[in-house]
């Protein structure tokens, strides 16, 4: 059984780790090697570079007993029957992977491989996106303040190993790119930041051609993120009712800071076309931030007994999850509807199974009470960076959850 601290890991960040046999340290980590059995690679093995003219070994995942944020230690006592380098044909991650062009199945660039994302599950190690974010790229030349700050203010750009074409039976020193099953029109995984950077940098007619072909739903969140000149020649361009469309799309927070920016009589227009609960939400925003929190919570969350184990949870997470607002919290109440705590996904994932709710929960609950104000649950959110905040009356029964998806975007009021 492999002692694993992480379940997720990129590529970028788990080279150069030390590597020990049993407590021995021999080297560290310089390339993994993939075998692709099905529609996402496993590792097969590790490769790891020694010091002093040494040979690299070619260790087997089955004998990793632990994977630390710092450390790989093997089940091996010596490293004699392992020196030997990688044997033609196999696929390196490092090697053959990192750094290459991502091209679609018409040979049109999309991006630059930057990262590489593995996944731990059930004892193997799976590859399960390439990834092209900037974010990735500002981590691997150690600016990981300005890499932080990205990742806080945008998505991953990934694209799942599953559009990645089988790569060639013998790579030898594979020299040309990675190539994918789809045409780079047809890749949602792009990130609306980049899809907004190049509208941008298009004419009006240019613009509004390729923002037509964007589905609804990405098309909401291109729209986000283009700067608001060109947000409102877009919705200036558009019919008011694919404007009213992509707008219902968003949260009341980001759909009022686009109407904001718009004519007085153009926005009526558009609210008149929306949604008549998220209308009133988006006024409000627009006018004030002093609303009423209890205008912006969902019943939508999920809510469990202290005495539930883990493993029975995480069994049926799926149907707890389905049709909710707020997914990674679990808040734990009793028959009275008092909370009692809340559970981060995250926690879960890594608790014992048999380990209850109530075993793992944080009992020091940050909450709001249903006197607060829209204003008051910005600085909260903040100050804490929480996803999602409770509302609870004066005697701890929960009210509701307000998300931070359906405030993001409004900035904290100056006194």
């Amino acid at each position: 059984m492999i002692a694993v601290l992480e379940h997720k890991f990129f590529l970028s960040e788990i080279l150069g780790r030390k590597v020990f046999l049993k407590n021995q340290r021999i080297g560290r980590l310089s390339d993994l090697v993939i075998i692709e059995t099905g529609k996402v690679p496993e590792v097969s093995h590790l490769v790891v570079g020694r010091s002093y003219g040494y040979p690299s070994l070619l260790l087997p995942w089955d004998k990793v007993s632990l994977i630390s944020n710092t450390e790989i230690v093997f089940d091996i006592v010596e490293p004699y029957d392992y020196e030997r380098p990688p044997p033609e044909g196999s696929i390196l991650l490092k090697d053959h992977i990192l750094d290459k062009k991502i091209l679609d199945m018409d040979d049109h660039e999309v991006e630059v491989v930057y990262d590489v994302k593995l996944v731990y599950q059930s004892g193997k190690l799976y590859v399960s996106e390439v990834d092209f974010s900037r974010h990735r790229l500002l981590r691997r030349m150690g600016l990981k303040k300005l890499a932080n700050w990205m990742a806080d203010h945008s998505e991953d750009a990934t694209v799942s190993w599953m559009y990645v074409q089988t790569l060639p039976e013998h790579i030898g020193t594979f020299k040309g790119h990675v190539k994918l099953s789809v045409l780079k029109e047809n890749i949602r995984d792009i990130h609306p930041v980049d899809l907004a950077d190049i509208l941008e940098e298009l004419d009006g007619d240019q613009r509004l051609a390729v923002f037509n072909e964007i589905d609804p739903e990405h098309a909401s969140d291109t729209l986000e993120e283009v700067e608001p000149r060109v947000q409102r020649e877009l919705i200036n361009a558009m019919k008011k009712e694919r404007a009213a469309q992509l707008i219902n799309a968003m949260s009341p927070a980001q759909a009022a800071d686009i109407l904001a920016i718009l004519p007085t009589a153009e926005a009526d227009e558009i609210l008149m076309l929306i949604d008549k609960e998220s209308a009133t939400k988006v006024q409000k925003i627009i006018d004030q931030h002093d609303e009423n929190i209890m205008l912006f919570t969902t019943q939508k969350y999920m809510k469990m007994p202290a005495a539930m184990p883990a493993k029975d949870f995480m069994a049926d997470y799926r149907k707890f999850a389905r049709g909710m607002d707020v997914i990674m919290y679990v808040y734990v109440s009793d028959g009275n509807d008092t909370l009692q705590g809340v559970v981060d996904l995250r926690e879960l994932l890594a608790a014992e199974p048999e380990r209850t709710l109530g075993e793992i929960m944080m009992d020091n609950v940050i909450s709001l009470n249903p006197d607060e104000s829209l204003s008051d649950a910005v600085e909260i959110f903040c100050r804490y960076s929480f996803r999602a905040i409770p509302v609870t009356d004066s005697e701890e029964r929960l009210l509701g959850v307000v998300s931070y998806h359906d405030i993001k975007g409004i900035k904290p009021r100056l006194d």
